[in-house]
């Protein structure tokens, strides 16, 4: 993940961590990435939400290919993941899509394109050894024009790849494309930074993003069935009052928690909750309503005579 760079129209800001949805995007890149065997993260290093390997380009601010070289060094695996930390809507599906899309078949990267057909290389997976072996060559050829270059060839350890932009690496590569406007989405400017944290707020994502941003606060990787539970907070609210149903559905997920269990826990003591409240409705409805001037106490019942009653 390249996470080091200046972001001069952000007036400098540090856009890993300005926060969408109440989490950095430096964290929401992350949790879309968690399935990683390693996770290499190019910048200074800072707390994160899951602990990650360190790496820096040299010098510092060399650019997305000085960075990705660095970045490089640090992995073994056949094939990589290379993204930004300032994608707000990438998701592990998608990150699983470009992947898979990469074991398919025989090019040497998968990248995104954004809603204008725009390619974003920092949003791809890339087999390693083809990055490696254009990151040597433009090396070398950088070496090659320079004045006075002793060994045009001695690059491999410190290639000098400083200012060269990513254009020059992704146009020797074969390389497959995948629309997605979403998630390819990347936060450049102040007007992206507001329009992202105005789209989680949307009624067809706010939940989705709540839950997700609420799992990683408290350290929960648990998926329940979303709608189990606000049909229980529904019947609970209807059919007991209001306040039962935030006590209901989470005394729902501490049952499932002293019991272990994983999503199949949760739904059956949220199904013996439902139940209940269920019961608790049916019972008030068919309660005759007392006679008027009778008291609304059951017939055997002793009156309470205490001072403070």
């Amino acid at each position: 993940m390249l996470a080091g760079g200046a972001a001069r129209r952000l007036g400098g800001a540090d856009k890993p961590g300005l926060r969408v949805g109440g989490r950095a995007l430096l964290d929401r890149v992350l949790a879309a990435c968690a399935g990683a065997r390693t996770t290499v993260v190019v910048a200074a290093p800072r707390p994160t939400a899951r602990p990650v390997t360190w790496a820096r380009e040299d010098p510092p601010g060399g650019g997305p290919l000085a960075a990705l070289a660095a970045g490089l060094r640090h992995t073994t695996a056949e094939h990589v993941l290379v993204v930004s930390a300032d994608l707000p809507f990438l998701a592990g599906p998608t990150v699983g899509r470009l992947l898979s899309a990469l074991a398919a078949g025989d090019a040497d990267g998968v990248l995104l394109t954004d809603a204008d057909g725009r390619d974003q290389p920092l949003v791809a997976a890339y087999r390693a050894s083809a990055l490696r072996r254009e990151l040597a060559a433009l090396a070398r050829d950088r070496a090659g024009r320079s004045a006075g270059a002793a060994d045009a060839t001695d690059t491999a350890d410190t290639p000098d790849l400083t200012g060269l932009p990513l254009r020059r690496l992704t146009g020797a590569l074969r390389l497959t494309r995948l629309p997605d406007a979403v998630a390819s989405f990347d936060c450049d400017t102040w007007d992206d930074i507001a329009t992202a944290r105005a789209r989680i707020r949307e009624h067809g994502h706010v939940l989705d993003e709540w839950i997700s941003v609420a799992k990683d606060e408290l350290g929960i990787d648990l998926d329940v069935d979303i709608k189990v539970l606000l049909d229980l907070a529904r019947d609970a609210a209807h059919g007991v009052a209001r306040p039962a149903a935030p006590l209901t559905t989470f005394l729902v997920g501490y049952a499932a928690g002293r019991a272990q269990g994983g999503p199949e826990a949760v739904a059956e003591a949220a199904r013996k909750a439902a139940a209940l409240a269920l019961r608790w409705a049916e019972e008030a409805a068919a309660e005759p309503a007392p006679a008027p001037g009778k008291p609304d106490v059951a017939p055997d019942a002793t009156p309470d005579t205490r001072p403070d009653a």
